[in-house]
């Protein structure tokens, strides 16, 4: 399929004499021509981190964007703007099938292409443009099989997640012999998940998936998913086996974002770099990072009672399974993970979830109300004396290394350390009161 759509594009480059590339709508490379010529004026940087990183940033999307591509429906010219590092013109042309845009080819015009006529308002295009246009539809037709297809294997992907125990046999046999179908997996190949938090699924019209290595279905789901919102239910997140066991403990969580479910094909078990690899490359699309924010124990709560902002979004990966089985727990490794990560910079945006440390046993628990010892010092208030005590208890009490991080006087840290206790009631020199300040501080994180 990828080597059609080079195919396709090389075909629009000789057509029209001008480097081409064919990207997704969310500006994902899928294909470019070659750039032929000595003239290193025409690889503009957009072009050239384009094919580099495989994918435009936000901001360069944003500014095409405005020019009306998401809505055209024939030939654009755009003009160069070196302050946006588009040194060379372009002529874009809206990849579509059946009315929805499935992505663009892009013409660099190094001034050659200046007086061609586009068509529009009643006047015919040049025949090399009619020609161009005829391609990028036979682009849009494939790349909508593919979407079709991508589809169809996340509706599989997303039965499987949210099966209850009983119903997981049945959905893995259906979700195996798509895949086999598309000659895309061999039974008995190690498979990982990768969830990615938050996904933005406000675009509702069917798009490609991402075209990575070892990706093969992606699908959205709640943060909470899982046949009784546990993200699978399974016996090794909730101990109970039935599917049933954290429904009681979801129903005290607040509305969870999307996340997006990435099915990756491991080269060995426990090789997990592809994984590494996919999850990095999703964080990078727009669609990543975009839904609600979380609190801090160093932020506490905004005013009027809504949770401060978190970052951008993050990546966990569960541990790597051979059976489609067992993927609802690996689902709810991958999760956690992702949740972790996007509490704790530190093992972020990208972590797995045998790296979380703590954060596997806090991410099965429920999410009650801070306790009522601890509550006082996650007020914004008291947002650095909870950033603070976190430090200092993340050092193992060592006040020397404590300092040195946050960058004060050891005495600073005594009297901020002194504070602590006495609005929490806590003694930090008792072994148990740190555990519960250490859980608390970590847990309001999530």
């Amino acid at each position: 399929m990828r080597g059609d759509y080079q195919q396709l594009v090389d075909e629009i480059s000789a057509a029209l004499g001008a480097p081409a590339t064919l990207e997704d709508r969310d500006f994902g490379l899928i294909a470019f021509g070659a750039h032929e010529g000595d003239d290193d004026d025409v690889m503009d940087p957009v072009r050239t981190r384009s094919i580099l990183q495989r994918r435009s940033s936000a901001a360069v999307r944003a500014w095409f964007e405005a020019f009306g591509i998401a809505r055209a429906k024939t030939a654009l010219r755009i003009p160069p703007d070196p302050a946006a590092g588009v040194f060379r013109g372009r002529i874009c042309l809206p990849v579509r099938h059946r009315g929805i845009v499935h992505g663009y080819v892009w013409l660099l015009d190094d001034g050659h292409l200046t007086d061609l006529a586009l068509g529009g308002r009643g006047a015919p295009p040049d025949p090399r443009i009619a020609q161009a246009m005829e391609t990028a539809s036979r682009i849009g037709a494939l790349l909508a099989d593919e979407a079709r297809a991508g589809s169809e294997l996340g509706d599989l992907l997303r039965e499987l997640l949210e099966a209850p125990a009983a119903g997981r046999p049945a959905a893995a046999g259906a979700l195996r012999e798509a895949l086999r179908e598309g000659l895309r997996y061999s039974p008995g190949a190690p498979l990982t998940l990768v969830a990615v938090l938050p996904w933005d699924t406000s675009d509702t019209d069917t798009a490609p998936l991402p075209g990575l290595p070892g990706l093969l279905a992606a699908c959205a789901l709640s943060a909470g998913g899982g046949p009784d919102g546990g993200g699978g239910g399974d016996s090794a997140a909730n101990g109970t086996g039935n599917g049933t066991g954290t429904a009681a403990a979801d129903r005290s969580r607040p509305a969870a974002a999307p996340v997006l479910a990435a099915l990756v094909r491991l080269r060995a078990a426990g090789a997990l770099a592809p994984a590494h690899a996919v999850a990095e490359q999703l964080l990078r699309s727009p669609r990543a990072g975009a839904g609600p924010a979380g609190a801090s124990p160093a932020r506490g709560t905004a005013a009027g009672g809504q949770p401060a902002p978190l970052g951008p979004g993050a990546a966990g990966i569960g541990a790597g399974t051979a059976e489609l089985t067992a993927l609802p727990a690996t689902w709810r490794e991958a999760l956690d993970a992702a949740r972790a990560a996007r509490a704790e910079p530190r093992l972020g945006p990208v972590t797995q979830w045998d790296a979380i440390g703590a954060y596997r046993l806090l991410t099965t628990l429920p999410d009650p109300a801070p306790d009522p010892v601890v509550g006082p010092l996650l007020a914004p208030a008291h947002a650095e004396l909870a950033r603070t005590a976190e430090v200092f208890l993340d050092c193992a009490g060592q006040a020397s290394r404590t300092a040195q991080l946050l960058g004060i006087h050891r005495q600073t840290l005594y009297y901020r350390l002194g504070r602590v206790e006495k609005l929490t009631g806590l003694d930090l020199d008792d072994g148990e009161h740190r555990l519960l300040l250490h859980m608390a501080l970590k847990a309001a994180r999530l």
